[in-house]
């Protein structure tokens, strides 16, 4: 018995078996819960890496093709879930943030409003189109939870994707308001630099993940995706009942601290 023991669960933003959103998806299966994935741009490449979660190659879980950009497939969500089995959820998790390269890196006053929006809308928009996609499976309730980056200051490099999570972070603590009537709880998870395939895309990354480990109190690990994965599911489980609009930080502390001893 695992603490998401019967729940089924869609997650989002697996690509490879490096990507957030795949440990995510096994940690729920080895608490009990039963997962789907949803994939862009590459369905194949996440069918592949689904095969590589705890129920093994005989038994992957279904993956469906989502653009949160998309508002055809959006529409469509609900119906290819109910193909698939899915006719209920118990939980989704947003595992999804993009940028062009201009929007990050530095450029932030060069940046185009056209860039710009592309960024707001797949990282921050796409957590209340997804949900609402979603919202007609979650009519017993349920848990969104939505992978975040602490917004409160202003990163080197990080730039537009910084403002996208800060409408991120506003967008969640909406959806909590607005969707508390009907039992659905909407968190986000701040976590630390980790050295995923989209994180290393940004220029200058590196700076970031060299400071982390030196200045968080519990130290870091850029490499250690598990206690991210972890407090996801644990959000995702009943063992938060009472619990929305919160972020909780898993980032070895970093968020506490004004920065480096001097």
């Amino acid at each position: 018995m695992g603490i998401l023991d019967g729940k089924r669960i869609l997650v989002t933003g697996v690509l490879t078996d490096a990507s957030i959103g795949f440990h995510v998806a096994r940690v729920i299966q080895e608490q009990g819960g039963e997962v789907v994935l949803t994939a862009y741009p590459r369905p194949t490449l996440t069918a592949r890496t689904a095969k590589r979660l705890p129920t093994g190659r005989d038994n992957p879980p279904p993956v469906i093709e989502l653009d949160v950009m998309n508002a055809d497939q959006l529409a469509a969500l609900e119906g290819n879930l109910r193909e698939h089995g899915f006719d209920r959820l118990d939980g989704v998790v947003h595992s999804i943030g993009f940028a062009p390269q201009t929007a990050l890196g530095g450029n932030f006053l060069d940046t185009p409003w056209e860039d710009v929006a592309i960024a707001v809308h797949a990282s921050a928009y796409s957590l209340k189109s997804l949900t609402m996609a979603c919202l007609p499976l979650l009519s017993e309730g349920g848990s969104v939870v939505g992978l975040d980056f602490d917004a409160t200051k202003a990163w080197p490099v990080y730039d537009w994707m910084g403002v996208a999570k800060a409408g991120l972070e506003s967008t969640a603590r909406y959806l909590a308001k607005y969707l508390g009537p009907r039992n659905i709880r909407v968190n986000l998870v701040a976590a630390g630099p980790l050295g995923t395939m989209a994180a290393k895309s940004i220029p200058g990354f590196e700076s970031m993940t060299e400071l982390w480990p030196q200045v968080a109190p519990l130290g870091w690990d850029v490499k250690d995706v598990e206690p991210t994965a972890r407090a996801i599911a644990a959000l995702l489980s009943d063992w938060f009942p009472a619990t929305t609009g919160e972020i909780v930080h898993v980032d070895g502390g970093m968020h506490a601290i004004g920065g480096p001893d001097k």
